[in-house]
């Protein structure tokens, strides 16, 4: 299966950057504009609208529209896995609906002193099968591009 993996390192306290992603706002805080984010829905695991911290059975339905072209794409995700001990963290949240075949993202973060490392790494089959996968080299730039925004709003946002 293929993966995406970046990793980053923010001047930040874990604290501060595992409060951060915890909630709907740092998803929205880290999203590039380019790729034109809409939250439609978040609900808690008891479906409670807007939580507070995204906890495992939270679900968020969104919808991106890249650059403002074409129809928006809808895309549903639920928190699967969230566990936060000893300066690390890590969170899982897999696509229930949307553009990919499977998508699992594990967002980690790791205390270093005063600052914190932050690791995204994607599992995902693109939609198509064989088609897809012949495609699949041509979807690392597109990865690449956004976590590299992702992570350099992060900086912004944290430090």
């Amino acid at each position: 299966m293929p993966t995406y993996e970046r990793e980053t390192t923010v001047r930040s306290s874990f604290d501060d950057v595992w409060a951060f992603h915890s909630r709907i706002t740092g998803l929205e805080g880290v999203t590039p504009d380019w790729l034109g984010l809409r939250v439609e829905r978040v609900l808690g695991p008891d479906g409670q609208s807007e939580p507070d911290v995204l906890e495992p059975g939270s679900e968020v339905a969104l919808s991106i529209q890249p650059f403002g072209v074409g129809p928006r794409q809808h895309w549903t995700s639920v928190i699967t896995d969230r566990e936060c001990e000893d300066g690390s963290a890590y969170f899982r949240d897999e696509m229930v609906h949307g553009p990919f075949d499977r998508w699992e993202h594990t967002h980690s973060f790791f205390a270093d002193g005063d600052r914190t490392v932050i690791r995204d790494r994607v599992e995902y089959e693109l939609p198509f099968g064989p088609l897809g996968d012949a495609a699949e080299p041509f979807s690392k730039p597109g990865f690449a591009a956004m976590f590299r925004a992702r992570h350099r709003l992060a900086k912004a946002q944290l430090e």
